[in-house]
């Protein structure tokens, strides 16, 4: 977004590190032109980690779901701490191998003795233990299972007060150069205090609060929904996501999209629960200023449901700002909305966009036509973003 600073972050992977912890930073920064390195030990550029997502599924403990992959995009060996601003560290299993890790470790305590920011969420403060950096009386929370880990390194245990459920954790906790966080379900308040630590100046042209609002229903793409979301929430937009025949705090399932060696297209896999936030005969127009429909194979079910498109008709009638990640278009071709206009698009969906007016763009991940974003995939987040954050008049600079 044209920052005049350059910040860049480190992000430590490795197999079976959680996706959704790994996926919405690492998208999220690229969008406000953060520059971030991917890598895990004993690996190098172009290397894979396996992605998990962890959920719960009506059992007494989260279940581990292999998900996808995640191409590392420098080598580990080449890291010079001073080189970064941050370092993030999701959760998942592989935390527990780094944690045994000599480099990985003595990585961690340089981050924390040059006093630069470290990121940590779940189970990943494990590492934070592992270092010593602790010690003292650091405040720091985690998923509760670390409570007495953390205790016993030195470190004070933190928990938001009156919580019943991990799903209704809000906050992060921020000690020093320390910010660490319970899961997914905060990475939005997390997100922002990232932003602001690394010295974000976020600005709104519109006086009051911006508010959008995200169309889905079962099976709607995990990192489309997802991560806008929580990128939305970070930037102090008012996000809705809702579905015709499902109330606030019902369940969608989402899915994840995995391209595996010598398939012509990616395997389906299921992704982590999400919770609607809003009942849909409560939703007004007037209320947003923006619609968005992920991808996924949601927007089937939606165009197939007569009070959906009659939805997205009104607020086109309103001249509302849109966007659309993948085969979300399909919902707006329904409606009138691409008629005319340049719609980011891959192969699949080529033929839906000419035939709804539009012209397909290959070329680029994501377009911008008037009050039109679109991307032609979820990998095309990052730029998607930041060309929606532009279009509702918000502004990221470092």
């Amino acid at each position: 977004m044209g920052s005049a600073v350059k910040k860049s972050a480190l992000l430590l992977c490795g197999d079976y590190m959680e996706a959704y912890e790994t996926m919405v930073p690492l998208y999220i920064l690229q969008s406000f032109g953060v520059s971030v390195h991917c890598v895990s030990p004993n690996r190098i550029a172009g290397d894979r980690c396996v992605m998990a997502a962890h959920d719960f599924s009506g059992l007494e403990l989260y279940t581990e779901l292999v998900v996808d992959q995640l191409t590392l995009n420098a080598n580990f060996d080449d890291v010079i701490p001073e080189d970064y601003d941050v370092i993030i560290i999701p959760g998942g299993r592989f935390t527990e191998i780094l944690s045994a890790d000599e480099k990985c470790v003595d990585l961690v305590a340089r981050f924390a003795e040059s006093k630069k920011l470290i990121f940590t969420s779940c189970h990943s403060q494990v590492l934070l233990i592992a270092a010593g950096v602790l010690a003292g009386g650091v405040k720091c929370t985690a998923f509760e299972s670390m409570k007495t880990l953390i205790e016993l390194s030195g470190g004070e245990w933190w928990q938001q007060p009156g919580i019943q459920s991990m799903f209704e954790i809000t906050d992060c906790v921020k000690d020093g150069n320390f910010v660490s966080m319970v899961g997914w379900p905060t990475l939005g308040h997390a997100i922002r205090v990232l932003l602001d630590s690394l010295g974000a100046k976020i600005s709104s042209l519109k006086k009051n609060q911006i508010s959008v609002l995200f169309l889905i229903g079962d099976y709607v793409e995990d990192y489309g929904i997802n991560v806008p979301f929580r990128a939305l929430q970070a930037l102090g937009c008012k996000v809705d996501a809702v579905t015709p025949n499902k109330k606030e705090g019902e369940m969608c399932a989402t899915a994840v999209y995995d391209l595996e060696e010598g398939r012509q297209l990616p395997a389906e896999k299921r992704g982590h629960n999400f919770f609607v936030t809003a009942t849909w005969d409560d939703i007004c127009v007037d209320d947003y200023d923006c619609v968005v429909v992920p991808g996924g194979r949601s927007p089937e079910l939606l165009v197939m449901n007569e009070k959906a498109v009659a939805l997205v008709k009104k607020f086109a009638e309103k001249d509302k700002v849109f966007a659309a990640i993948g085969q979300g278009k399909l919902l707006l071709a329904a409606t009138g909305v691409l008629k005319g206009k340049r719609c980011a698009s891959g192969k699949g969906m080529e033929v839906m966009v000419k035939v709804a007016g539009g012209e397909a763009v290959e070329s680029k991940g994501c377009a911008t036509d008037g009050k039109l974003v679109t991307a032609a995939s979820v990998s095309d987040l990052p730029a998607f973003l930041s060309d929606l954050s532009t279009a509702l008049g918000v502004s990221v600079m470092f």
